[in-house]
């Protein structure tokens, strides 16, 4: 468990999970085959069902129908089979970020509709979600051991959003896109990793409300104060 959690935040110094998650889809990667599609598909299932510790490569070669030779042929290790679920979970969640947001007719619209789709696409996946919930503090202190890697990944996803929202005029020129894609990234990151009794998170108009009172004001934020102080 321990060496895949690793592996998603790069704790190695290498390019995590999450990375390469961000990067196929922004890119549109597209590598699977079949057999490594069903196979993925049986191990999300395992997982999902049985947790990642309780579960064999045998497991999830019965459950895909095909023998474990073939599962070890594309898979090398269980903790490699581990490594690409979780990196196919996120890739799907970035790509369901992406897609739900066109939904959203105003820069405002879409940065609540964005972290009303990321509560949910997170907090109701049975790996993602039952991981969080299965090993919190281990999953907590990889995202805090990192050297701030995992919050630096999701911010540039944000503000690649929030930079096109600028070049089409849709915000202000002045915005400072960096600070705000991080606070907007730690404010949701606080929720995903720190239970609340004053909010139901899996409420999404209570989730868009909390966005609209304090999420979409940022869009309106002054530059950054070091900016500011700064000699002309």
């Amino acid at each position: 468990m321990e060496r895949a959690l690793s592996a998603l935040m790069g704790n190695s110094g290498q390019e995590s999970l999450l990375e390469r998650a961000y990067t196929d889809a922004v890119e549109q990667v597209d590598e699977m085959d079949e057999t490594r599609a069903s196979v993925l598909d049986a191990a999300y299932e395992q997982f999902s069902r049985m947790g990642i510790q309780r579960s064999t490569m045998e497991d999830v070669a019965r459950r895909a129908g095909v023998s474990r030779i073939t599962v070890y042929r594309r898979f090398v290790t269980k903790d490699a089979l581990v490594e690409q679920v979780v990196r196919r979970e996120f890739r799907r969640y970035f790509d369901r970020f992406l897609d739900e947001i066109k939904q959203a007719e105003t820069a405002a619209d879409r940065v609540v509709l964005g972290f009303v789709s990321s509560l949910r696409a997170i907090r109701s996946n049975p790996l993602i979600g039952g991981l969080s919930a299965a090993e919190p503090d281990l999953l907590m202190a990889s995202t805090i051991s990192d050297d701030g890697r995992t919050l630096a990944i999701v911010r540039q996803f944000v503000a690649g959003q929030l930079r096109r929202e600028q070049r089409a005029g849709n915000v202000s020129p002045d915005l400072d896109i960096d600070f705000v894609a991080e606070m907007m990234v730690r404010v949701s990151g606080s929720f995903l990793a720190i239970p609340t009794e004053l909010i139901d998170l899996d409420d999404d108009e209570q989730a868009a409300a909390l966005a609209r009172r304090f999420l979409v004001p940022m869009l309106d934020a002054p530059p950054h104060p070091m900016e500011r102080s700064q000699p002309s």
